[in-house]
């Protein structure tokens, strides 16, 4: 096709037998990856995708564009968890870029889960402009840490938790075993955290190893409560580097570490931070607002070295997403929702009390306007209204809206979510 042919020709269509190969190589063109697949690829990815839920662009007989979805739970402010939309290996080929191809594929998938009734639709966001124009908005951000063990002021004697509890390595099988229940304790109770599957914990514990992956063995440690209750658990890998006077300068890099409770977690921590040889902690993935520095005599000795958003929402259905949630006091407010696609807006009523919430559509004097992308902002309790309105983003069409919306809507603890899809 030449660059002046119609993007109209290109023809985006789900999935069909024999796709995956041709579909594998444009996603990974996308990414700027090795375009070869091989077949263990394509047998691996067959056995996940949903092909209705797969589409491509396809310009003659190469696919150009990708996009998939797949179905999902995010927990909401309070709890509920909540259908989701997951929108994820999304990529336009450079040859193909201008052409409205992503927003095709963007009005089909949402139209698509909107009609299946899903309440919000989500993703990990690789670039920052794209998104919000389809009604995404950064609802969870998330920060990584390095901690200068030499400066922390963990005791370099600590032996074990002080609470009764204590801390085991074990090996992946019982991770597989144990991971799957504490995590859903650890993300029901997590605003912003999402469901992992089987695949996932084969994946991280080596019970599937992806061809072309660099996979080796982590270590696993655990921590039980004094009753024996697994209540932590952590992913974590060690470098070999050492001084020219053989002083030891081996850093530790988590690759996930999940607590259902801050005692939990505080021990996880000080174990890094005391295994013999190690001088620096990697966090990996947090929330922005995590206790680990905190856990440390010296807070200092946390350096945080990211800090970005992460999790993208887009609400698709206003009176369920807002009924979803709890709020922080009780009050009532009228919502102009600017929609630009069609799906999601209007203007509702939402009425928050200690014992629940409502919402529906209202013919009422708007309190505030906005567009879909703000409100998917704010769904999660982590954006402030009061900066929205100083942005020029949300319009504030009743004095003192926008204190009120805040004080409704925000958290005490900032969402956050583990993952990446």
């Amino acid at each position: 096709m030449s660059r002046s042919a119609s993007p109209s020709d290109i023809d985006i269509r789900p999935l069909t037998e024999g796709d995956v190969p041709e579909w594998s190589r444009a996603m990974r063109t996308g990414f700027l990856r090795s375009p070869g697949v091989s077949d263990a690829e394509v047998t691996d990815r067959e056995s996940y995708i949903d092909p209705a839920r797969t589409l491509g662009a396809f310009d003659g007989g190469r696919c150009v564009a990708t996009f998939r979805s797949f179905a999902q739970e995010i927990t909401a402010v309070g709890g509920a968890a909540v259908p989701a939309d997951a929108v994820t290996n999304v990529t336009v080929s450079p040859t193909h870029r201008r052409r409205g191809l992503l927003s095709r594929m963007m009005a089909r998938d949402l139209t698509a889960a909107r009609e299946r009734g899903d309440v919000v639709a989500t993703l990990i966001a690789a670039e920052y402009p794209i998104y919000g124009r389809f009604g995404f908005g950064p609802a969870a951000w998330t920060a990584e840490w390095t901690v200068d063990v030499l400066r922390a002021g963990v005791d370099p004697r600590w032996s074990g938790p002080e609470d009764g509890g204590r801390i085991e390595l074990v090996d992946p099988g019982e991770v597989r075993k144990a991971g799957p229940e504490l995590f859903d304790r650890v993300r029901r109770a997590q605003p912003g955290a999402v469901d992992r599957d089987e695949r996932w914990w084969q994946v991280n514990t080596g019970g599937l190893v992806l061809e072309g992956s660099s996979w080796t063995e982590p270590f696993f440690a655990v921590y039980r409560s004094a009753d024996g209750v697994v209540d932590g658990l952590v992913s974590y890998t060690a470098d070999d580097r050492w001084g020219d006077s053989k002083q030891p300068l081996n850093t530790a890099t988590v690759n996930w570490l999940i607590a259902a409770t801050p005692r939990a977690e505080r021990a996880l921590w000080h174990y890094l931070c005391s295994i013999d040889w190690i001088t620096a902690v990697k966090s990996g993935r947090r929330a922005p607002d995590d206790l680990l520095p905190l856990y440390l005599p010296d807070p200092r000795a946390a350096r945080v070295t990211t800090l970005a958003d992460w999790l993208w929402v887009r609400v698709l259905d206003v009176v369920r997403a807002l009924e979803a949630r709890t709020y922080a006091g009780q009050g009532a407010l009228v919502l102009e929702v600017v929609d630009g696609s069609g799906l999601s807006g209007g203007r509702f009523r939402l009425e928050a009390a200690a014992d629940g919430a409502s919402c529906a559509p209202t013919t009422a004097t708007a309190d505030l306007t906005l567009d879909v992308a703000d409100l998917s902002r704010l769904w999660l309790g982590d954006e402030s209204v009061v900066r929205l309105v100083a942005l020029g983003r949300v319009r504030e069409e009743r004095a003192g809206a926008a204190l009120t919306a805040d004080a409704l809507l925000r958290t005490s603890r900032r969402p956050w979510c583990p993952d990446v899809f």
